[in-house]
């Protein structure tokens, strides 16, 4: 086996945008613990908490064509300093933040600083990834995302106990993983050649973006992917818990199970993206959104949940290599533009994300637990036969460095 996908992420850049995600993941996986704990403290009700968690990723799709629109004028480096001052400033305001508007407003700036950032990170991983092991970079990036993103709530929890539930304390502790990283990718990241492009076609257009009729059709993919894969997101701990009848500390060892298979499956799929096929890596996604329901809902107990949960995280490491490799092969033809033909994928995923739990609370309320299952399957099974007509219709790169 090649290690080109390892040797590609020791690249400074690579590593510095690693280390960003890692510990930006750390740092807002403690908040996303200690968040809704702290809303429920401060008097609001399940519903406003609810809409409290989603108005961040409302926000980002919204600003999303606009913030990539702006990473490609000033710059993808100074896009991604400029979100990471934001992201720093959101935990910062929470410590101080206690009536519900002023979490509602941080929860927005939150929604600004993650329309910002993602597009510059796509197009940043893209760049420098390099032929043959641009799914590696991204693997490597989800994986330490992911990591830290279990190992921040299971943090936020340490220290809440520590700290007698002081979440101001906990809040400023998140303030500085997440600031930590800002210097090490100011100077580690270079300034792509070519950047800002301000001189690119069309750059006097308005910020107000439409989503251009070629890219619809990957973004509805991506809408999909994304709507089966987090169907479950949020209510797996309920699954486990009134459908399987597992015990609190039960459903705890199956997501630590789970994030161990998240931590190697990630750079093995990504080795199979760059090294034998996106298509096929995006097939075993789909395939393991459908084992993982159909194992749940055939063994409701604490190995079905953790089986069935493997499964899920497994899919979910498969999607991310094979769609960052697709992303950048269709975001190369237009360099200058990069960023925001990135914003508009990202959309894609950033919708079926919100999409894909409202879904399945609705089944689960109509039919219960089967229909939510039976249905996330039969949505892997549209969502796969979706890819398999859409990529076969993707641009290539022609031996003149052109695509069509």
């Amino acid at each position: 086996m090649r290690v080109g996908g390892l040797r590609r992420v020791s690249n400074p850049a690579l590593l510095a945008i690693t280390a960003e995600g890692f510990l930006s993941r750390l740092s807002f996986g403690i908040i996303s613990f200690a968040l809704p704990l702290y809303a429920r403290r401060q008097g609001m009700s399940l519903g406003q908490i609810g809409l409290l968690v989603s108005t961040s990723l409302a926000v980002a799709m919204v600003l999303k064509p606009a913030a990539g629109w702006a990473a490609d004028k000033v710059g993808l480096r100074t896009g991604l300093i400029a979100a990471m001052c934001l992201r720093s400033l959101v935990a910062g305001l929470l410590i101080f933040a206690s009536l519900p508007w002023q979490l509602f407003a941080v929860r927005a700036v939150h929604g600004m600083s993650v329309a910002l950032r993602d597009p510059s990170v796509d197009a940043l991983i893209a760049e420098h990834g390099g032929k043959g092991a641009v799914a590696s970079a991204y693997a490597w990036y989800q994986t330490a995302k992911s990591v830290a993103g279990s190992l921040g709530k299971a943090l936020a929890g340490l220290l809440l106990a520590l700290t007698a539930s002081s979440f101001p304390i906990v809040f400023a502790i998140a303030f500085v993983l997440s600031a930590l990283p800002l210097t090490v990718v100011v100077r580690a990241v270079p300034t792509i050649e070519g950047e800002p492009a301000g001189d690119s076609p069309g750059s006097g257009q308005s910020a107000v973006v439409r989503v251009p009729p070629r890219l619809a059709p990957y973004a509805g993919l991506a809408f999909l992917m994304a709507a089966t894969a987090d169907m479950l997101h949020g209510l797996l701990p309920l699954l486990a818990v009134e459908y399987a009848g597992l015990t609190e500390s039960q459903t705890g060892m199956v997501f630590l199970v789970a994030t161990v298979v998240s931590l190697v499956a990630g750079p093995v799929f990504g080795w199979l993206s760059d090294n034998v096929s996106h298509k096929l890596v995006l097939s075993l996604r789909a395939l393991a959104n459908a084992g993982s329901s159909l194992v749940l809902l055939g063994a409701p107990n604490l190995w079905g949940m953790m089986t069935g949960k493997m499964l899920d995280d497994a899919g979910k490491a498969a999607f991310r290599p094979a769609w960052g490799a697709l992303m950048a092969q269709l975001s190369a033809h237009d360099r200058r533009n990069r960023a925001r033909t990135m914003s508009v994928l990202s959309m894609g995923e950033d919708a079926g994300a919100i999409a894909g739990p409202i879904l399945a609370g609705l089944l689960w309320a109509a039919g219960g637990v089967p229909a939510l299952l039976l249905a996330r399957v039969g949505l892997a099974v549209v969502a796969e036969i979706y890819s398999v007509r859409v990529i076969r219709k993707m641009p290539s790169e022609q031996p003149d460095g052109t695509y069509r």
